[in-house]
């Protein structure tokens, strides 16, 4: 059937917008249904729960859509941007700068934006703007719950010095490598049912088509990952995840107190 595309003036929100991804993606919602933030929903289910499901859906038009998992990891960045950002000042400052940012106008800020992203000379600025400008430079930014921003990986370098506080000096360092491209597992989660992993050699298809495979499906890739390190940590380790302690009979390297663990 033919699509009706709407034109407006007005911007469609982002949040609370059942309508916005079936709009976007009329061949991934075509009946118009399973929209995300539905208010009318029985059980509430958020918008990240949602789109993890999806992407493990038996059929896997959204694994293999081109954009679809892109979008959802910008929407769930931005959500993350705007819930928990925050500004800092010095304490001596605090008083003046928050009377100062109070008074500052939208229709400024805006016209500072666009110089800044067109390269305008400093030169050109209004006294407004200058001021502006000296307002934001005492003004910290801080994204603490943003994955992959700075402050994530302080936090993360924060809890690893709490556990040597606690538990002492680590006393093993190891790094998984796992190569999904050439794994008969991979192939059996891409869903390859001529792989027999009973077999000491199964017989695998190329090179070539392992990496176009890979490229195809990253989110198979990433339930190998996951599936992998918590497998080589539950019989090699012996780690019980269930009651988040070292089994009885311990493991390689024997009882396990603690470990942390993180992906490049």
């Amino acid at each position: 059937p033919d699509l009706v595309v709407h034109q407006g003036i007005d911007t469609i929100p982002e949040y609370k917008n059942p309508d916005l991804l079936p709009g976007m993606f009329p061949t991934l919602f075509p009946c118009g249904i399973g929209c995300f933030e539905d208010q009318q929903r029985s059980t509430p289910l958020s918008f990240e729960q949602q789109a993890r499901y999806y992407l493990n859906l038996s059929d896997r038009a959204f694994r293999y859509h081109h954009s679809y998992m892109f979008l959802m990891l910008n929407i769930l960045q931005c959500c993350a941007a705007h819930l928990h950002t925050f500004f800092t000042v010095r304490k001596s400052n605090f008083s003046l700068v928050a009377c100062k940012l109070t008074q500052v106008s939208a229709a400024v800020l805006e016209s500072l934006v666009f110089k800044l992203e067109h390269e305008h000379s400093l030169l050109s600025l209004t006294v407004e703007e200058k001021g502006t400008m000296a307002l934001l430079q005492q003004v910290n930014t801080i994204s603490a719950r943003i994955p992959g921003s700075h402050t994530s990986k302080i936090y993360v370098l924060n809890e690893i010095h709490s556990y040597f506080s606690y538990f002492g000096l680590p006393h093993l360092f190891f790094t998984f490598n796992l190569s999904a491209a050439h794994s008969p597992v991979f192939q059996v989660m891409f869903g390859d049912t001529t792989v027999d992993l009973s077999e000491r050699f199964p017989t695998m298809i190329s090179g070539c088509e392992h990496a176009l495979r890979l490229a195809q499906d990253p989110v198979a890739a990433a339930d190998f990952f996951e599936f992998m390190w918590r497998t080589g940590f539950e019989h090699l380790l012996r780690w019980d995840f269930a009651k988040r302690q070292s089994s009885v009979s311990g493991g390689l390297f024997g009882h396990i107190h603690a470990f942390y663990g993180s992906s490049e």
